[in-house]
């Protein structure tokens, strides 16, 4: 299901837990099955929940609380606008409004290229340059419409 790679990556955070607690885990096994596959079909959750020895709704509950896991397909590059109330106050919805106009898709869609996936999410924990988004593993702030379209430019 995973390849060799994601497998030793898996054991390593497995072996920083105490034998009995393995599936402490769960939380990078999902990042590192995501990394390797795009996003967490039902057979990848599960085979993560064999791999730590616990049920599937263990997993389940884990990968459906969580905005950073992706139970459907998603597009190359992860747009996550948050909308918490910091971000709020500073004009979030600005950002919403102008990223759903750009790209052609709602909050929830990908793009029809697939270049691009559109979230709403929690509290990043940059506050201090709300508004502000994260895409990939890069967060932006200050956010206004021009800094954005200059942001996207850069993106292949």
């Amino acid at each position: 299901m995973l390849n060799q790679e994601s497998l030793n990556r898996i054991n390593k955070e497995i072996a920083k837990y105490p034998v009995a607690r393995k599936q402490s885990a769960v939380m990078a096994a999902l990042h590192i099955a995501q990394e390797e596959k795009g996003w967490l079909s039902n057979e990848v959750m599960d085979f993560v929940a064999e791999l730590l020895e616990i049920r599937p709704i263990q997993v389940y509950e884990v990968a459906t609380f969580y905005s950073m896991y992706e139970l459907a397909p998603a597009g190359k590059h992860k747009i996550c606008i948050c909308t918490n109330v910091s971000c709020m106050l500073c004009g979030s919805d600005t950002v919403v409004a102008h990223l759903e106009k750009k790209l052609g898709v709602k909050l929830g869609q990908t793009t029809d290229d697939g270049r691009f996936t559109l979230k709403e999410v929690e509290c990043l924990a940059v506050c201090g340059g709300a508004p502000m988004m994260q895409i990939d593993k890069q967060c932006y702030e200050n956010l206004t419409p021009e800094k954005i379209d200059s942001i996207l430019e850069t993106l292949e």
